[in-house]
């Protein structure tokens, strides 16, 4: 039960409240006073007839002008307003008393040193911060606000330290401790970056395998030229995160990036998306080459842009005009284009489906961007990183990833790469069930080996029957390229006659 009291500032009036509370009986649980004029009290919750006759007494106390019940006391939303903050702060968060020992901590402080708060509460942060003596910091003179390199077992932190001064009665200071605050070198990293005028691309690139380091070397260098660039790689790898890095890096900066996938842009709709509309004379749209000048444009998906829209890219690569759809006038353009795709262009010009002029335009430079199962080093650096960012935005506290779902993420495929580890984090902490670490069970990944695909976990069948679906496959895919039986014969180390039954059993011909 908790009452607030409308009153005025007089001697003895909190008393007179207490002595009518002491007639029924009744316990004081806590009191709060606020200079606005309220007192606020809690006690047990007593029944309706009791505070029937409670509240018109409290209301004849001179100097009280009204009386009512309460949700809470304002002591109670400070006490929980902070409880809430330090629980969804990323930072490991720690209030030491003047021996350095601990009072308050965070969620995430909890997470860090892995410890339960009843273990870790009134023992000194010593035993578990190395670095820095916190009793002797406080037994100073004059205690000043102060930041420092810290450890916590063979992790390194950047320590800030603030005292805590409460004034006394004669407006002295008296120190009554400490917040710590521990930042890991990561998150301060990210926010020297958000301070910058001009964030550069690659600092937001996590490289940590040698194939990421040789591509970042590539692309460090192709970003400073204005010609033509294409990026190759499989969906998910992070070709567009590579893109708007090489814009960033560029003197094109200052401009607009804008990113076309080309796969979603109906045919019918291409040229007039890409290079403007008119109509009478009058410029009814203006294409995303105009709306880019001075910047970049960023083609994604290349191999997918219809035919007609390939001749006049062709053309704006040659001479850097263009006309829009419906109109006579010369439009220069003043763009940069970057390319992508996952497909192989130079088979696509050989069978006719890409332009080989155009092929050879935009590919004057170009970087291959690894698949994740080629750098498999870099899987639990970005699981670090995607559940640090995730957790953060969605207030989730998990911060560590369990031994077997370590082992787990190293072995896995990953046939969707980089955005498919990331989807699997996003959704392994949007779905948190309270849990401390990161398990394989969160993760929810399909079953997946390279060379067959993704299991079915209701798979119905024998040994023979799987093998001879993956034989058939193979062949179907290999024939084209190996079109006699005596050269696929060769490749797959087999007999002549063995290959000529396999090819007749599976009823697979050449093409005609």
């Amino acid at each position: 039960m908790r009452l607030e009291v409308c009153c005025m500032d007089r001697v003895g009036l909190a008393k007179d409240i207490l002595m009518i509370l002491e007639g029924y009986g009744i316990n004081l649980i806590a009191i709060d006073a606020s200079n606005q004029g309220f007192l606020y009290l809690q006690f047990a919750e007593v029944n309706f007839d009791v505070l029937s006759e409670l509240l018109p007494l409290i209301r004849k106390v001179e100097g009280v002008h009204d009386v009512r019940t309460v949700s809470f006391m304002p002591s109670e939303q400070e006490h929980y307003a902070l409880k809430t903050l330090l629980k969804t702060l990323p930072d490991s968060v720690f209030s030491i008393d003047v021996k350095g020992r601990v009072r308050i901590v965070n969620e995430s402080a909890l997470m860090t040193v892995g410890m339960a708060e009843h273990e870790i509460i009134d023992e000194p942060l010593n035993h578990w911060v190395q670095g820095f003596n916190f009793s002797r910091w406080l037994s100073e003179s004059l205690v000043l606000a102060q930041a420092t390199r810290v450890n916590i077992g063979q992790h390194e932190y950047l320590a800030e330290m603030l005292p805590i001064y409460l004034p006394d009665e004669s407006d002295k200071s008296i120190l009554a401790g400490a917040v710590v605050s521990l930042k890991s070198p990561a998150r301060v990293g990210k926010q020297f970056n958000a301070l910058q005028s001009h964030t550069v691309g690659f600092e937001n690139v996590l490289v940590t395998s040698d194939k990421m380091k040789e591509v970042l070397v590539q692309a460090r260098r192709m970003a400073q030229l204005d010609a033509p660039l294409l990026i190759t790689g499989e969906t998910g790898t992070g070709k567009e995160l590579m893109a708007r890095a090489c814009h960033d890096a560029s003197m094109r900066r200052e401009h607009p990036f804008i990113a076309i996938n080309c796969a979603a842009l109906p045919d019918s709709a291409a040229e007039e998306e890409l290079f403007g509309f008119v109509s009478n004379g009058i410029v009814v749209k203006r294409g995303f080459f105009e709306e880019g000048k001075g910047g970049t444009v960023f083609l994604d998906e290349i191999a997918e842009m219809s035919k007609s829209a390939q001749v006049k890219l062709l053309r704006l690569l040659q001479d850097g005009t263009f006309r829009r759809l419906g109109g006579d006038n010369e439009v220069r353009a003043d763009v940069r284009i970057i390319c992508s795709t996952q497909k192989n262009l130079a088979e696509l010009c050989q069978s006719g489906e890409f332009r080989e002029d155009l092929f050879y335009r935009i590919h004057v430079l170009s970087f291959h961007m690894p698949s994740l199962r080629e750098r498999k080093i870099d899987v639990i650096p970005l699981t670090e990183m995607f559940l640090e960012h995730y957790s953060q935005q969605l207030s989730i506290p998990i911060r560590r990833i369990s031994a077997k779902c370590r082992e787990h993420l190293l072995n896995y495929a990953w046939p969707g790469n980089v955005r498919q580890l990331k989807n699997a984090i996003f959704r392994a902490v949007s779905m948190w069930d309270g849990s401390a670490e990161l398990s394989v069970d969160h993760l929810k990944l399909p079953s997946y080996a390279e060379g067959f695909g993704y299991f079915d976990h209701q798979f119905e069948g024998s040994l023979d029957q799987a093998m001879k679906q993956f034989e058939s496959s193979l062949l179907r895919r290999l024939y084209p390229a190996y079109p006699s039986t005596r050269q696929l014969a060769k490749k797959l180390g087999v007999s002549h006659t063995a290959i000529a039954n396999k090819l007749r059993e599976y009823k697979i011909s050449k093409q005609k």
